[in-house]
């Protein structure tokens, strides 16, 4: 029976005799003493083989990494000289006295040292072993404690953990939905949810009054370091509460996680901004306040300019021309420079103009540029009087539609930040808060809801929604950490004549309305409470606490950039009786059927 785990043996366990179970980490042969470094999930420790008992001498001379061991062992001090610091064991060996293989291992594919660099498909592929990893091992620790300390903060806080449908219906999110044939129900069809929204406003509808879940979400998008086709977010509403209340607390509760997990203190209370000027200074809706460098409008110097590339942006009503003012800037190469130029176009610039500028105080004779021949002195004076560039700084020039400009030069801030040695240390928190409304759907034609059609519009520009919906901000916040967005929400509609006047100014009409949303509109009808929630990324939020750089690193068992899961080889194609069953007839795209005919 065991009686510790490895990596829970200390030098209080001295003289006493210990069993332990775990794998091989690694083993080595001494000239007659054998070494086996025995590894579960608590850690490693060492233990010590010498030829007094031949028999089981024997046998740890056969062992290679990976095997499965039960040993039997007395703890002892490690010999002067040897101790290890770098383990928690370190300061005792454990002398064998018995040794069993409940299992022998094959080679495995890659070798578990933490220095040892496997391709990731290899490791998703073998992620079982890929787990027994230490640093992943930590990784999914971490994950487990910062679960476990918002679940007893939430529980603390008079917040009850239910439970909604996995088979629901489909609704409009912002994706696609992962749909679900019903045999029973031939031709119709569930969708797994992209969030529980609905269900857990008709739990604030229900009297709940505080409600949240760890919830599994899934999305059919296409993917990036931060999003997964599945997902977990800590899915949170409550009734009564206005969203200063709101924020101050899950603010709080995101304190105490990082105070627990990391021992960090996060500022009190989080700083807010405005979406408008978020947007406006960093590009983004959800900027990296590490970052010292910020976003600086001239389009009101170029609207006069016979350069086109900045005069066109600078006088069209969607246009944007900004400044980003580099710090020693000027010892960028030319090749460096052209990589930036890639990297903007990567978001639909078509270009990034620059001005070096190696003595302002000179004036025209102080720069280099090629685009300062398109500019008169005038305007050269005002771009250097207002970005106030330092002896050798750089002026980067973004000038397109804003939605371009924000994308572009939001993103190389950022990068610029981080490969020029710019970024602060440290974790920076805000709130962004009054976003718009709606968005201008320009394809459709039509408004779009920002957030989704259930988010109430701020009290005073109630009256917009008829007259001005783009001018309507809503009662939306999203929280923000070191450039990441940790989770968003809103104060829901609880009234049924404000839910169908957002959704005709979407354009879904009543019969629409009542297909898809019929229960919602109904619920309202009964007394609904004022509610409303947030919703918190708990992938990310362990991957930034962990310092991972994609949320696949903090997930037991993450699908690939595809959406395909390499160890089980899933998606996979199903059988024709199950196809049959299930009322399904699948038609191959029509170049693979042309290729076969």
């Amino acid at each position: 029976m065991r009686t510790q785990y490895c990596g829970q043996v200390n030098a209080s366990h001295v003289d006493q005799v210990v069993e332990l179970y775990g794998w091989v980490h690694r083993r080595r042969d001494h000239g007659g003493v054998i070494f086996i470094d025995l590894r579960d999930r608590e850690g490693v420790v060492q233990v010590v083989y010498d030829p007094d008992r031949p028999q089981v001498f024997a046998l740890a001379e056969h062992v290679r990494n990976e095997y499965v061991l039960r040993i039997k062992g007395k703890v002892r001090a490690r010999p002067e000289g040897s101790v290890n610091s770098d383990l928690s064991t370190g300061e005792i060996e454990i002398l064998g006295l018995e040794l069993e293989v409940l299992n022998a291992s094959e080679t495995p594919p890659f070798q578990l040292d933490e220095h040892e660099k496997a391709s990731e498909e290899v490791r998703l592929r073998y992620r079982y072993i890929d787990l027994r990893r230490p640093e992943m091992l930590e990784k999914i620790r971490m994950r487990a404690a910062v679960t476990r300390a918002l679940r007893n903060f939430l529980d603390d806080n008079g917040f009850l953990d239910i439970e909604t449908p996995m088979l629901t219906k489909a609704t409009p999110e912002g994706a696609r939905d992962y749909l679900v044939p019903s045999r029973t129900h031939p031709g119709k069809f569930f969708a797994l949810p992209q969030s529980p929204q609905l269900f857990k406003q008709l739990l604030m509808m229900s009297g709940m009054d505080r409600y949240y879940q760890v919830v599994r979400c899934f999305r059919d998008e296409d993917l990036r370091a931060d999003r997964q086709p599945e997902f977990t977010q800590l899915d949170i509403e409550t009734s009564f509460m206005n969203e200063d209340e709101l924020m101050t607390m899950m603010e709080e509760m995101i304190r105490r996680v990082v105070k627990q997990v990391l021992g960090d203190d996060l500022p009190d209370p989080f700083p807010r901004m405005t979406h408008a000027e978020a947007m406006r200074r960093f590009g983004s809706d959800r900027p990296d306040l590490r970052c010292p460098l910020e976003l600086i409008d001239v389009g009101d110097l170029m609207k006069a300019v016979e350069f086109k590339v900045f005069s066109g942006p600078a006088n069209a009503a969607d246009g944007r021309v900004v400044a980003l003012k580099l710090p020693r800037g000027c010892e960028l190469t030319r090749k460096e420079i052209d990589g930036y130029t890639s990297f903007v176009g990567i978001y639909g610039a078509k270009g990034l103009a620059y001005i070096k500028v190696n003595e302002p105080a000179k004036g025209r004779e102080g720069l280099q540029s090629p685009i300062l021949k398109f500019l008169p002195d005038e305007v050269v004076q005002a771009i250097i009087e207002r970005t106030a560039p330092q002896d050798g700084d750089l002026i980067f020039f973004g000038a397109d539609k804003a939605t371009v400009v924000n994308e572009a030069i939001g993103a190389l801030r950022v990068k610029l930040g981080e490969e020029r040695g710019l970024m602060e240390t440290g974790w920076r928190p805000l709130w962004v808060v009054d976003f718009p409304m709606f968005e201008r759907d320009e394809q459709g034609d039509r408004w779009a809801a920002l957030h989704h059609p259930f988010t109430a519009p701020k009290v005073e520009h109630q009256a917009l929604l008829e007259s001005d919906p783009g001018a309507c901000l809503s009662r939306a916040y999203d929280m923000v950490l070191n450039g990441t967005e940790l989770g968003g929400g809103s104060i829901r509609i609880h009234r049924t004549e404000l839910q169908e006047q957002v959704f005709r100014l979407l354009g879904i009409g009543e019969e629409e309305a009542q297909e898809k949303f019929g229960f919602l509109l109904s619920a309202l009808k009964y007394g609904c409470p004022p509610h409303g929630g947030l919703a918190f990324g708990l992938d990310r939020l362990v991957m930034l606490l962990a310092g991972a750089s994609s949320i696949r690193e903090v997930m037991a068992f993450p699908k690939t950039q595809t959406a395909a899961c390499m160890l089980t080889s899933a998606p996979s194609e199903v059988s024709p009786a199950q196809l049959r069953e299930l009322s399904i007839r699948i038609r191959k795209p029509q170049n693979e059927a042309a290729a076969e005919s």
